[in-house]
């Protein structure tokens, strides 16, 4: 039967000074243990067995309180370099330097609990609990602590989490959240080898120096210093999600399933629900009405209060081409070190009725929360806005327009002198470059961290049934004018929400993915890459996107792939060339080489299918973080991943002139008799009929063919009657690069 090892940690008084980490990390528990067993150099044999015990361990499930940063404050200390002032300690106070301390502050009568699961005997287990009672700090010695254990069933330990304001952090094996040092294997033994290496950093260096009386004299010389070796831990994910509160909109009535609320006038949402709900429950909590307004309203909260505050955000219906993005649900969410028990909150915006705030008439709706348990009725339309995504998505558009600073504001037109006053082309360019600028410091505000590789603003929506920015400004205290749409694309997939700019708790910026993953990855590298040594790199690329993929899908190396990111059937034989339902790779030569990763419809001229869009999405969750690349005797390349590309790009045209960039290898030989020249040419215009292409004319630039004719290649001109849009791969190999075509303008 499971059994669960629980400690329980209180540190003395409500601070923790260590870095960088919240909460404290289980290494840091395990060397305070390890630090209550010692009794000098000696660890009795018990303890020992116990703690390595525990070192093999799963890493343990954390309950911590909420926990904010406090002031940082400098100790100023000696900095070791008393040789400099001639050894003099009088002379201390010259090379004291700054020690900056900025400890994480919390409830003083909140614990933390870190809970391990075993089975088996408890023997190694109470023996812990003995260590724990002996435990007297946590990580610095200004961290005075104490822990009290205790070996529990499942069910018992679990109703433990249910701990009110405090948060749950569990590992996970995704690579999502801060990663915290855990104990490992060997774990036990780095540090007793790091304590004795520690009595051992200064070494006496010695030489021979005879002399008559004794001939084995010795002299000391001078002293050598090492440091001491690092205790080996493990860094494991640990996640502690915000809580996610959903509701619907509801008619007071209840004879409407919904009452929905015009999409621009988000902002009077946003502020008559988080108002309501908190003078509800400041009524209910008098004596943290001052934490109520700093939570949900922002009011008195400072920089480090940010991270603590609710986030409201109305969802508009969106998921259809023909849904009219009235806002029916309204999520909330309350992150982890938020001081109040989500349990109230939720009670708060459920238990006051809407009204007006001048006549005190009822508005004729209120709030109904949404259990999880709902199951689909819950996570539908959250879902369409990237939530509780795992895969997440690049591609990232406002369905409300962010507000952004002054800065990033358009010059106003006069009605009445529109011919007048009507701004350049260079003026409109300038205002969207700052509004782009002032979109990436946005981000950074909302702590999203991924570089955003490519990034468009416009005041028209992106969809139909959308809103112009300028009409969310009327009743807010936002411009009109620095309200804009934004679409972004980002370097690595990310999950929702994604609410950005000045309005974020207010319900504006708020951004929905785009479902369709690219159909073209492309990546650049400084090296330089010659036309011979393209197809090696491709096939290195190949190699290296298979091994991705197959560790996104949780397949060991001898696993087989899917035909799409292979190129080989179950059994091990090659695609049918004919259908090309596999990835095209290739490698762009020239000063810096661009390399890339094309899905077979975009090649082929034909529609994506259902399947093929899902193997897409895991593509692009492979790719994530992909930046270099091991091309054996080529080196390794250096990657930047590059925005999607866009009509007009080279690759992409449209033009009706294209040249190729890497040699075309003919699908067939030609026949005996027949003229090499001719027989290429007729293979090429054959090929263009297979990729959906008008037929072209050819003109050979260059041929080159083996010793008996064989392995032909060529550089052609394809000249098309109308414009034809890229890509234009073509060939026997094109799947690995060959035939790469470019458009000449």
């Amino acid at each position: 039967m499971p059994r669960v090892l629980l400690i329980a940690v209180r540190l003395h008084d409500g601070r923790f000074h260590g870095r960088p980490e919240w909460p404290p990390s289980p290494a840091r528990l395990f060397q305070a243990l390890v630090a209550a067993a010692a009794r000098g150099a000696h660890i009795d044999d018990r303890d020992q067995q116990a703690l390595a015990w525990l070192e093999c361990l799963d890493s343990p499930l954390i309950v911590a309180p909420p926990a904010r940063k406090g002031q940082p404050f400098a100790n100023f200390v000696p900095n070791n370099d008393l040789d400099a002032k001639d050894g003099d300690p009088a002379r201390v106070a010259e090379i004291r330097a700054p020690k900056w301390i900025r400890p994480h502050l919390f409830e003083p009568d909140a614990q933390l609990l870190y809970q391990w699961h075993f089975d088996g005997e408890e023997m190694h287990a109470q023996a812990i609990a003995g260590l724990a009672n002996r435990l007297y700090q946590l990580g610095r010695g200004i961290d005075m602590a104490w822990a009290a254990a205790q070996v529990l069933d499942l069910d018992d330990a679990l109703a433990k989490i249910d701990s009110g304001t405090s948060r749950v952090y569990r590992p996970c094996k995704s690579g999502a959240g801060p990663a915290l040092p855990c104990p490992q294997p060997g774990s036990l033994q780095s540090l007793i080898d790091r304590y004795k290496a520690t009595s051992e950093r200064f070494a006496v260096i010695t030489e021979p120096a005879p002399t008559r009386k004794d001939p084995n004299q010795i002299k000391v010389v001078g002293q050598t210093f090492s440091q001491a070796p690092k205790p080996r831990f493990r860094e494991i994910a640990y996640d502690s999600p915000p809580v996610r509160l959903l509701f619907e909109l509801r008619p007071a009535d209840a004879n409407a399933n919904f009452f929905a609320w015009p999409l621009t006038e988000i902002v009077g949402l946003v502020e008559t629900a988080r108002d309501g709900a908190a003078t509800a429950l400041g009524g209910v909590l008098p004596a943290q009405r001052a934490c109520i307004e700093r939570v949900f309203i922002g009011r008195g909260a400072t920089e480090a209060d940010k991270a603590s505050r609710l986030r409201i955000i109305p969802l508009p219906s969106i998921g259809h081409v023909h849904a009219e993005r009235s806002i029916r649900r309204l999520l909330v969410e309350v992150p982890p070190d938020c001081p109040l028990d989500p349990r109230d909150i939720a009670w708060a915006f459920t238990a006051w009725m809407p009204h007006d705030r001048e006549t005190g008439e009822l508005s004729g709706w209120q709030l109904v929360e949404i259990e999880a348990r709902a199951g689909e009725r819950y996570a539908k339309m959250p879902g369409h806005y990237g939530i509780d995504d795992g895969a997440g998505y690049r591609r990232w558009r406002t369905v409300t327009p962010a507000a952004l600073p002054a800065r990033a504001a358009r010059r106003r037109i006069d009605p009445a002198r529109i011919s007048d006053e009507a701004k350049s082309g260079s003026e409109r360019l300038a205002e969207e470059s700052r509004a782009a600028a002032a979109v990436c410091q946005a981000l950074r505000h909302a702590g999203i961290a991924t570089p955003a590789l490519a990034l468009r603003v416009q005041r028209e929506p992106f969809e139909a049934k959308g809103a112009r920015a300028e009409t969310f400004a009327p009743g807010t205290r936002f411009s009109r004018h620095a309200l804009w749409h934004v679409e972004i694309a980002f370097a690595t997939p990310l999950s929702g929400p994604l609410v950005i700019g000045d309005g974020r708790y207010l319900g504006l910026g708020l951004m929905a993915p785009v479902p369709a993953a690219p159909a073209i990855h492309a990546f650049a590298s400084d090296t330089a890459v010659d036309t011979d040594a393209a197809p090696q790199l491709a096939r290195a690329l190949r190699r290296a996107v298979m091994a991705r993929v197959r560790g996104a899908l949780g397949k060991g190396p001898d696993e087989g792939l899917p035909l799409f990111y292979s190129g080989h059937e179950a059994d091990g034989s090659p695609a049918n060339h004919e259908h090309h339902a596999h990835l095209f790779f290739a490698v762009e030569p020239g000063p810096s080489a661009r390399l890339l990763i094309l899905a077979p419809h975009i090649v082929l001229r034909r529609s994506l299918d259902g399947k093929e869009a899902a193997q897409l999405r895991t593509l692009d969750m492979a790719l994530a973080g992909f930046t270099s690349l091991k091309a054996g005797s080529a080196g390794v390349l250096e990657l930047a991943p590059l925005p999607e590309l866009q009509p007009g790009h080279p690759l992409l045209g449209p033009a009706r002139t294209w040249e190729s960039r890497t040699p075309y290898r003919p699908t067939r030989h030609a026949s005996r008799g027949k003229d090499p020249a001719a027989a290429l040419i007729e293979d090429a215009i054959s090929e263009c009929g297979r990729r959906g292409l008008p037929q072209p004319r050819v003109e050979i630039v260059g041929c080159a063919s083996g010793p008996r004719g064989g392995h032909v290649s060529a550089h052609l001109r394809l000249d098309f009657a109308v414009a034809v849009e890229g890509p234009v791969l073509l060939g026997r190999d094109s799947h690995m690069g060959g035939g790469l075509f470019a458009a000449v303008r």
